[in-house]
């Protein structure tokens, strides 16, 4: 994108200068604004805006800590292009360590929003109106919900080309087919016909140096590859490509012990698990149903029958 002139919340940002923005979300009862800070760094010559986005879910603390600390790094201004990051994406959730919005509503889940909508919708309103038109490609940041663990993975569309082409340089251990979900910020910027791909790493409330190291290199190498950053994009391991996935369910309730390691490859019949109840009446031990990597682990000590244990691939290569 040329950016003879980039403007964005009302504020011009010229070449080789940056800016704090604010985008208001909302008044809150004390009469006070509720605002999330945008900060934006352009380099001295055209290139893309790319936009870095964490805290999208409240409590999904690795992403915001992968944002905090490019911009520690000083990797968010770059030579060519803009840098646009929202570390804390839905303030209200980051407060108040919870994944929602006070409307009770997943932020994930309303979008592109309404003006007279919830107040979650209103929020992606905004964002969708004043800031996705501006941008040319998005990079969010997410973790596993609730207990569950995610082994480093990067998520896009493996059948849009340039998705694939960023996440592949991304360099995540795994990369996963994930479709657009409906009213999700991917399906809403995918829509515009802007590229977005997302990276998963560890848990909610949960600070993973190694997966915090990964989201930053990862974005680092995609800065490069967008000649963003001069260098040659640096992946240590080639990602394992999974097309298809599902998750392993509990078929008792009782304590769960996991028998192996999240991001661990498991061949049919391998003991990976097991379930007893906590009078030692009965234990229950779980199989590998195929050949499988597991990239995702339920880390609960106790689970009721159905719940999700095990994320695993069903294709890959």
């Amino acid at each position: 994108m040329s950016n003879d002139k980039f403007v964005l919340l009302g504020t011009e940002i010229k070449k080789g200068k940056g800016a704090i923005l604010e985008l208001e979300v909302a008044k809150l009862h004390t009469r006070n604004s509720l605002k999330v800070p945008v900060i934006v760094e352009r380099g001295k010559k055209d290139g893309p805006v790319l936009l870095l986005l964490g805290g999208v879910h409240g409590d999904e603390s690795n992403g915001v800590a992968i944002v905090r600390d490019i911009i520690r790094k000083k990797i968010n201004k770059p030579k060519s292009g803009t840098v646009i990051c929202i570390p804390v994406f839905n303030v209200f959730g980051y407060l108040n360590l919870t994944r929602a919005f006070p409307d009770g509503r997943d932020l994930n889940r309303v979008f592109p929003g309404s003006s007279r909508g919830s107040l979650a919708s209103q929020f992606a309103n905004k964002f969708t109106k004043e800031i996705a038109p501006y941008v040319d490609c998005v990079l969010d940041f997410h973790t596993g919900g609730a207990d569950r663990s995610n082994y480093p993975n990067i998520r896009c569309n493996f059948d849009d080309k340039v998705e694939f082409s960023l996440a592949k340089v991304f360099g995540a251990p795994y990369m996963m087919h994930s479709k657009y979900i409906h009213h999700s910020i991917r399906e809403t910027i995918h829509k515009m016909g802007k590229p977005i791909i997302l990276f998963e790493g560890g848990k909610s409330l949960h600070l993973d140096n190694d997966v915090i190291s990964i989201g930053v290199n990862g974005a680092l190498n995609v800065m490069k590859y967008l000649n963003m950053h001069e260098g040659d994009v640096e992946i240590k391991q080639d990602s394992v490509l999974i097309k298809k996935s599902k998750w392993l369910r509990a078929p008792y309730s009782g304590i769960f012990e996991s028998m192996v390691k999240n991001g661990q490859f498991v061949t049919k019949k391998t003991l990976i698990g097991r379930v007893s109840d906590p009078f030692g009446e009965f234990e229950k031990k779980i199989y590998a149903p195929f050949d499988c990597y597991i990239f995702g682990l339920n880390t609960a000590p106790n689970v009721n029958r159905g719940d999700a244990i095990y994320h695993v691939s069903v294709k890959h290569e």
